[in-house]
């Protein structure tokens, strides 16, 4: 939790009693449905709830925003971006149900209003949203052709609606087509080993009527 505060030193109190709930939640329903590996959940800030937050380093959202999260798995990133921004809504879609059952007693626990879950493929999600968030669940091709025609029309923020996306390595190969990515590198703005290699994309997408 202390990393959390390192770098977000002026969080509200309801949001830091949320972020320091979140541990004795995952722990708790991760021996009852394994979601997280035993080596993060003990981790668990360093390397699920801080890489989450990249996000919120490069983006600060409009309220009223909405951020669908594509394969969230245990809730990341969109829980921690839905603590750190209680005036957005977020729609987190797995096609997994036992990690939607985590994130669904995960999103209970810490009372959060603002968050929706659905057990699909995000194919089958007929809706837009101003930015789709998700953290390496496929190669940049396949993962646009997923959420094709799901962007907002309407332009809120000061980066263009699109793709938020976090991932690790060389991603030269995989951005080749995609000329207007701009890539954010988490080691400008978080110091431990963790994040040296670590990215955040952001991808653009018009909206497709």
């Amino acid at each position: 939790m202390q990393l959390i505060l390192k770098y977000f030193p002026n969080l509200s109190q309801d949001k830091i009693h949320k972020f320091s709930l979140l541990e004795s939640l995952y722990q708790d329903w991760n021996l009852k449905i394994n979601v997280v590996s035993r080596k993060d959940i003990d981790e668990l800030y360093l390397r699920h709830v801080l890489h989450s937050l990249g996000i919120a380093k490069v983006i600060s959202f409009k309220d009223g925003s909405k951020i669908l999260d594509v394969g969230t798995g245990g809730g990341f990133p969109g829980i921690p971006l839905a603590i750190m921004f209680p005036e957005c809504s977020f729609h987190l879609v797995d096609s997994i149900a036992k990690k939607l059952k985590v994130v669904d007693e995960v999103v209970e626990g810490l009372g959060l209003i603002n968050v929706k879950t659905t057990h699909s493929r995000v194919e089958e999600i007929n809706d837009t949203y101003d930015f789709i968030v998700s953290r390496a669940v496929a190669a940049m091709p396949t993962f646009v052709h997923w959420v094709k025609g799901k962007i907002a029309k309407e332009q809120k923020q000061d980066l263009k609606n699109g793709i938020l996306y976090l991932k690790g390595g060389d991603l030269s190969e995989e951005l080749n087509d995609y000329k207007n990515a701009t890539i954010y590198n988490l080691s400008d703005y978080f110091s431990e080993d963790f994040y040296e290699t670590k990215k955040m994309v952001h991808l653009p997408l018009k909206f497709k009527g």
